[in-house]
């Protein structure tokens, strides 16, 4: 059979999607895991994971950028921060941490994943609040309002489609990127991907990319709608008369 044929089957078999035993396996300190030989188990896994990352990423970086934003300073300080992120290779974060005290599975993923998804949230904040027109800012002091208030209640929601575009590249590619778990004894569809390579299955492994490739897509369209149905109205008229 095809490669293709033996990753449809795959897809398309019930014991592939519920796994041998159900979705979770007992652990030998009486607790439980996600059964690895489930593609739902793994789904939730790598969904769990790549929230979490993006959670602990946006808790910083989203902060850090609404104050910088707004007292218009640290644009070096923002970039530095972004490249260096940037710059750090997934892998090497895993490898480095798996030899560490962080060790080896699920935590070592979501600190690494988290470093990745750190850039995106914290450049669109940033630039979102230091874009609001100056004009503005002042409009709103002069109405009596503090500078606390006028960081929350004007800048903020004017910046909230950079940000929410920040926080929806940020989790796409959190996604696509949590896969490297498996390398490291973690979970997540990366696990088919790992098991497929190891055991010589490619229509196994073919399915494991094609289930990634799905699950980053429907992230980035929730988080598109999500983006859409949070924006305020006139910033969406806006957006249109633009385009």
């Amino acid at each position: 059979m095809s490669v293709w044929t033996d990753a449809w089957d795959y897809i398309t078999s019930s014991t592939s999607w519920m796994g041998q035993n159900g979705l979770t396996r007992p652990t030998f300190d009486g607790g439980w895991s996600w059964a690895h030989d489930s593609i739902l188990a793994l789904t939730i896994e790598h969904l769990y994971m790549s929230a979490a990352a993006v959670i602990t990423a946006a808790a910083i970086a989203l902060p850090l950028g609404i104050v910088l934003g707004h007292v218009r300073r640290g644009g070096g300080l923002t970039v530095v921060l972004s490249n260096i992120s940037r710059a750090m290779p997934t892998l090497a974060l895993l490898t480095l941490f798996a030899a560490s005290a962080i060790g080896f599975g699920n935590r070592a993923v979501i600190i690494a994943a988290a470093i990745f998804a750190f850039p995106p949230i914290l450049t669109n904040t940033f630039t979102g609040m230091a874009g609001v027109d100056a004009d503005v800012r002042e409009a709103a002091l002069g109405q009596g309002l503090t500078r606390m208030q006028v960081a929350l209640r004007v800048e903020l929601p004017l910046a909230w489609p950079l940000i929410a575009a920040g926080l929806r590249t940020s989790a796409a590619q959190t996604v696509a990127t949590v896969p490297l778990a498996a390398l490291v004894a973690g979970g997540g569809l990366g696990v088919i991907i790992n098991t497929g390579l190891a055991t010589q299955r490619y229509g196994e492994v073919l399915a494991g990319g094609v289930l990634v490739a799905l699950l980053t897509l429907a992230v980035d369209g929730l988080m598109a709608t999500l983006q859409k149905g949070l924006t305020p109205p006139p910033l969406r008229i806006r957006a249109r008369s633009a385009a």
